[in-house]
C-alpha cells in the first residue's frame, strides 16, 4: 500500500484571520499552532511545510487566566555575561504586545529550520486593521473560554440495561448496545 506524501509545489496556502480580543493566550496558541504546521489538513507531511498563513488582530487584548499577569516571567539572554533579563508578563505586553502571543505559539512549534519557516507565516497585528486584505483571508472563530467536559463514552452493560427495561418492552433493545454520552 502506498502512503501519500505531499509535495511542496502542489500545495495551495490559505490565509486565515483571527480576532484575539479577550482570548486566553495558551488556548489561542494551541489552536493556531496546528494550522501553521498543517496538521488540520489530511495531506499533512512532517518534513514538508503544509501549513497555512494566519493573521491575528487585536493581540494587545489577549488575557491570561488566574494571576499570570504578575506571576509569569519571560526571560531573554543577550549572550554576554550578566545579560540575562527577566520581565513580568504585564510589562512585556505593555512594551511589545505581540511578543506574548508569539512566544506562546513559538514554544508549540518544532524547534528546527522548518519550525522557523512556519513561524514566518504568522502575522501578528496590534489593532484591528491589517495590511493583508489582498489575500482575502478567511475569518476563523477561535474557541474561547474554558473547555467544558463532554463526559466519557461508556457502554451500558446488558445486565443493567435489561434490568431497567419494563416488562412491556422487548429485552433486546438496540439502543442499549450503542455507546452513550
Amino acid at each position: 500500500m502506498n502512503c501519500y506524501q505531499a509535495k511542496a509545489n502542489e500545495l495551495t496556502k490559505q490565509w486565515y484571520v483571527i480576532d484575539a480580543t479577550d482570548m486566553v493566550v495558551g488556548r489561542l496558541a494551541a489552536q493556531i499552532a496546528p494550522i501553521l504546521m498543517g496538521k488540520h489538513r489530511p495531506t499533512y507531511t512532517a518534513h514538508i511545510d503544509t501549513g497555512d498563513y494566519i493573521i491575528v488582530t487585536n493581540v494587545e487584548k489577549v488575557v491570561f487566566t488566574g494571576n499570570k499577569w504578575t506571576q509569569k516571567f519571560y526571560q531573554r539572554y543577550s549572550g554576554h555575561p550578566g545579560g540575562q533579563k527577566e520581565e513580568q508578563a504585564w510589562k512585556l505586553l505593555k512594551r511589545r504586545p505581540e511578543r506574548v502571543l508569539e512566544l506562546a505559539i513559538q514554544r508549540m512549534m518544532p524547534k528546527n529550520k522548518i519550525g522557523r519557516h512556519m513561524m514566518a507565516k504568522l502575522k501578528l497585528v496590534v489593532g484591528s486593521a491589517h495590511e493583508h486584505q489582498a489575500q482575502n483571508p478567511i475569518p476563523l472563530d477561535a474557541l474561547s473560554g474554558r473547555p467544558t467536559s463532554a463526559g466519557g463514552l461508556f457502554r451500558v452493560p446488558k445486565t443493567v440495561a435489561t434490568a431497567a427495561v419494563p416488562a412491556s418492552m422487548p429485552a433486546t433493545d438496540p439502543a442499549a448496545d450503542s455507546p452513550t454520552v
